[in-house]
């Protein structure tokens, strides 16, 4: 909660503070990069601050903060943080590093606002920071502390005992522990971070979703390759797509995500679409290995079916679920079409919505607020929508309401 002096302070300041954070969150990671240059080699992603995605990330969840302490001073942004959280925890940051973060971001914000930022400002601004970073930092001490791993100490070496070429732009790879030691527990729809030792030296990290249930003698995950179009291709995807074999050994995170499938009996929506399959494999996974009954109702959108990663093994773990209703939707379907198939884009509004619904969503931001708003519109509450955003959340800063995980 921010204290009363800081109230009108950040009220009053926030509208030139978020019209200008585009330039101070890039003059901050210059600044931040040029004193430390193995965190852009090592840690943060060099696709996303080339194009610009992190920046807006950090600008959505620090304007989204701030706006939260305003307007509902009495709860605690949860789902922002814990996203948040689990994306640091799996990158194994510390919190020594928030200090680093601290000193080279307001060191742009008074360059870029200059006299604007009275003693006061900062003050009250340097509130903001260390109640949204104390707050990521307690999260994060109780994921290493339920993980078993000292603080930011995440990662350990994982064998390649088998891959698969799932897609022509997708491969699964197979993981056991190199040192035959036992599989760290995980909850069906979390991630595991993959760093790659890449040519020119850097070490890249890549968050990647476990597609296949808790329990098994070896954790699964699918990986498709990014092709940037008018910009580079995927640094870690093409690296592991071109060099990880059988035997090979990466350096694997800890298990973590929020977008975990809870227990209980109600119903389900699985909406996914392209890659974002791959969480809900592995929930469905999940239901089938514990003979779950509950009403299911799934539903994925692709390009083709020939795009469709898992698309066998989806269809198959659906059949073997009771009470379970399935909705695929391709752009380009073919002819004929598969059964259970329709052309176009994802639609809801010929998909039956069960009172009492819980969904989970995964795969493109477009596709995800579309379905989000679809579902907003037909009743289901928006505590009860689950998302997971592969990459920087750039939805944060666009919503004209928080989104609840």
């Amino acid at each position: 909660m921010l204290s009363e002096q800081s109230v009108p302070v950040i009220r009053a300041t926030l509208p030139a503070v978020g019209a200008a954070i585009d330039d101070i969150t890039r003059l901050f990671y210059r600044k931040l990069f040029t004193a430390h240059p193995e965190l852009l080699k090592d840690l943060f992603n060099r696709g996303n601050q080339a194009n610009g995605d992190q920046q807006r990330a950090l600008a959505g969840s620090i304007a989204a903060f701030a706006g939260m302490l305003l307007e509902r001073p009495d709860d605690r942004p949860d789902a922002l943080l814990s996203r948040i959280a689990h994306k640091h925890a799996s990158l194994g940051i510390t919190p020594d590093q928030y200090k680093i973060v601290h000193r080279h971001l307001f060191e742009a914000i008074v360059e870029v606002l200059g006299d604007a930022v009275t003693p006061e400002v900062g003050a009250a601004w340097d509130e903001v920071y260390w109640l949204m970073a104390n707050a990521l930092i307690a999260v994060e001490a109780r994921l290493y502390q339920e993980a078993e791993v000292p603080e930011g100490d995440v990662r350990r070496p994982m064998e390649i005992v088998a891959r698969r070429e799932e897609t022509p732009d997708a491969v699964s790879f197979l993981l056991r522990p190199a040192d035959g030691g036992p599989l760290r527990p995980f909850r069906p729809g979390q991630y595991v971070s993959v760093r790659a030792e890449l040519p020119d030296g850097a070490r890249q990290i890549r968050q990647y979703s476990l597609s296949s249930a808790p329990g098994r003698p070896e954790w699964r995950i699918t990986v498709k390759r990014v092709r940037g179009g008018a910009g580079p291709d995927g640094e870690v995807s093409s690296w592991l797509h071109a060099h990880a074999r059988a035997g090979d050994v990466l350096s694997v995170s800890a298990p973590f995500g929020d977008l975990a499938l809870e227990q209980g009996d109600g119903p389900l929506l699985l909406a996914s679409a392209g890659i974002g399959v791959t969480p809900m494999v592995g929930m469905l996974d999940h239901l089938v290995t514990t003979g779950a009954t509950r009403p299911l109702t799934v539903l994925h959108a692709d390009r083709t079916p020939a795009d469709h990663a898992h698309r066998d093994e989806q269809l198959s773990l659906v059949r073997a679920l009771p009470d379970t209703r399935l909705h695929l939707f391709y752009e380009e379907p073919g002819d004929p079409a598969p059964e259970s198939a329709s052309a176009g884009r994802a639609d809801l509004a010929a998909v039956e919505l069960p009172p009492g619904l819980t969904a989970y969503l995964c795969g493109p931001v477009p596709f995800m607020r579309a379905v989000r708003g679809d579902l907003l519109r037909r009743g289901v509450p928006a505590e009860a929508i689950h998302y997971e955003v592969f990459g920087p959340d750039l939805w944060q800063g666009q919503q004209e309401e928080p989104v609840v995980a």
